[in-house]
């Protein structure tokens, strides 16, 4: 007994007509009797095609704004009746309902009429009923039944049929089938997910995600782990909508660094020409100069070890004078909103080096949604958005900060947001000197800023560590005086920290006691 079924009368309703004509004509070659709808049999018969109007199966006409055209017994029974089955088949003869063996449907544009910012009747208006249903019923009796729900899934269908004298296979159909039914589990997520935000549903009673396969990876965060990598749509500038110019294919581990790379500079689109190294995930150098080059140059200075290997991320053209100082040392991956054409070329002779261009940076106060899984469910929260300025700071010691201090504090502060909890940052000058990420101690993470600074100065013949004179910016509160001591110790000046300790007045005496300023945000950053 064979698995193979024939195509011998597909029903087409498509919104994107990508391939259509090409399609629809390949199929009439093969036999097959086409059935459509609306704009699809339009353009099916301008390519010179036959297609009857579903309207003629059915005896009804498209009516109610064609809200109602395929939603009828003639179409459904001739998609779920079992093949084979003789009740099923017996009902097909009562009833005039002939099978239909293939469905082509790709659904109206929702996703696309929320992004161009759909008014809510519109986006309503593009909810499609008719086509999911066709697609469920298709799918579920796939024994039978055909259903394809993407355009780039025309050429596999049509090199099936050629292979099997018009038939498909049954695993064939299994796959498509479960493409359909991810398909049009993504849009009701899509829908849900923005009526829950339209109509003001803060944490629905149900959430659920979904995403499209971009590419599949050799392993995940270590060989023995699979993973691939899903893109969720938005257009937003990053790692998932960038143009890879050269380079072997990212990594897991690339794509989770890069991604913090590029939001961590996003958050600095203002600061002038800026740049931010990253080493798994937490930065290693962050800075501003008069160039990218500078930047880049006073970023790597902060701690030129972990630099190796790293992932760079620039907030603006990555030009020739700044690659050339890149490809000094090895480096994984560069994302900048663009390259120039001498940085382009000076890349290609480093064969490892990926090298990405977003076309902009992202914009790091849209509001999105963090999820983590964790055993037997996932957590979700609002990404942090949060950020501050000048009036926002509360100086509570009787040093008051200077202007360029407040400047560095406040530019500390944009970093410390993307650095592991518990976070230390010190910054001199508009660049970090020492950073300290994800310590069990907030002390520990304050000593090994410190003592990075201290190996920095070293290797590059300085006689102090650039940490003195620089400003800390603590993610959390200072629990105790001694991580605000250590500070001071390491020759830091001033402290930015959200304040908020039992011990507030503890630590305040301790920073009046050592002559530093300290500044208060009322907000903390703790990243896990």
């Amino acid at each position: 007994m064979t698995d193979l079924r024939p195509i011998r009368r597909a029903l087409l309703s498509v919104s994107d007509k990508t391939g259509l004509a090409e399609f629809g004509t390949a199929l009439a070659e093969m036999g097959c009797e086409l059935v459509s709808t609306g704009g699809t049999a339009k353009a099916l018969r301008e390519a010179g095609l036959t297609v009857a109007d579903v309207a003629d199966l059915t005896g009804f006409p498209e009516m109610m704004d064609g809200r109602v055209k395929t939603l009828h017994p003639v179409v459904h029974g001739g998609l779920l009746a079992v093949r084979g089955n003789a009740e099923h088949e017996a009902a097909m003869e009562a009833h005039g309902i002939g099978p239909i063996d293939l469905v082509v449907v790709n659904l109206y544009p929702f996703e696309a009429t929320v992004a161009a910012g759909g008014d809510y009747n519109t986006c309503i208006e593009n909810i499609d009923i008719g086509g999911p249903a066709m697609i469920r019923s298709a799918a579920k009796n796939h024994d039978g039944v055909c259903v394809v729900v993407d355009t780039e899934d025309y050429a596999a269908v049509l090199a099936e049929l050629e292979a099997n004298g018009g038939k498909t296979g049954l695993a064939f159909r299994q796959g498509l089938a479960q493409t359909a039914y991810a398909r049009t589990a993504a849009y009701d997520t899509a829908v849900s997910s923005w009526m829950a935000g339209a109509v003001g549903v803060e944490h629905p009673r149900r959430v659920s995600v979904s995403g499209t396969l971009s590419s599949t990876m050799r392993y995940g965060e270590n060989p023995h782990q699979n993973a691939a990598f899903y893109t969720d749509g938005r257009q937003r500038p990053g790692v998932a909508t960038a143009q890879q110019h050269q380079g072997k294919a990212l990594s897991y581990n690339n794509i989770n660094d890069t991604d913090a790379a590029f939001e961590l500079i996003s958050e600095l689109g203002d600061a002038g020409p800026a740049c931010a190294i990253i080493k798994h995930a937490n930065p290693c150098g962050v800075a501003t100069g008069a160039t990218l080059a500078e930047a880049y140059s006073r970023a790597f200075d902060c701690d030129r070890t972990s630099a190796f290997g790293g992932i760079i991320a620039l907030n603006g053209e990555l030009d020739g004078e700044t690659a050339r100082q890149i490809v000094e040392i090895f480096t994984e991956v560069v994302i900048a909103p663009s390259a120039s054409a001498e940085a382009v070329e000076i890349f290609a002779a480093k064969k490892n080096l990926r090298l990405l261009t977003t076309g902009g940076l992202a914009d790091p106060f849209e509001p999105a949604q963090v999820i983590k899984q964790v055993s037997g469910g996932f957590l979700r929260q609002d990404k942090d958005i949060g950020h501050i300025g000048l009036d926002d700071l509360k100086c509570v010691t009787k040093k008051q900060p200077s202007e360029a201090e407040l400047n560095d504090m406040l530019f500390a502060w944009r970093v410390a947001k993307h650095v592991k909890s518990n976070a230390i940052i010190y910054v001199k000058d508009g660049a970090t000197v020492g950073v300290g990420a994800g310590q069990m101690s907030r002390v520990d993470s304050t000593r090994i800023a410190a003592q990075k600074a201290r190996d920095m100065a070293e290797v590059m013949g300085l006689e102090a560590p650039l940490t003195q004179g620089s400003v800390v910016a603590s993610d959390a509160f200072f629990p105790f005086p001694d991580g605000l001591l250590t500070a001071a110790e390491a020759g830091a000046t001033a402290v930015i920290q959200p304040g908020g300790s039992m011990r507030d007045d503890k630590v305040i005496e301790a920073a009046d006691e050592a002559g530093i300023a300290m500044v208060l945000t009322g907000q903390r950053h703790f990243r896990h």
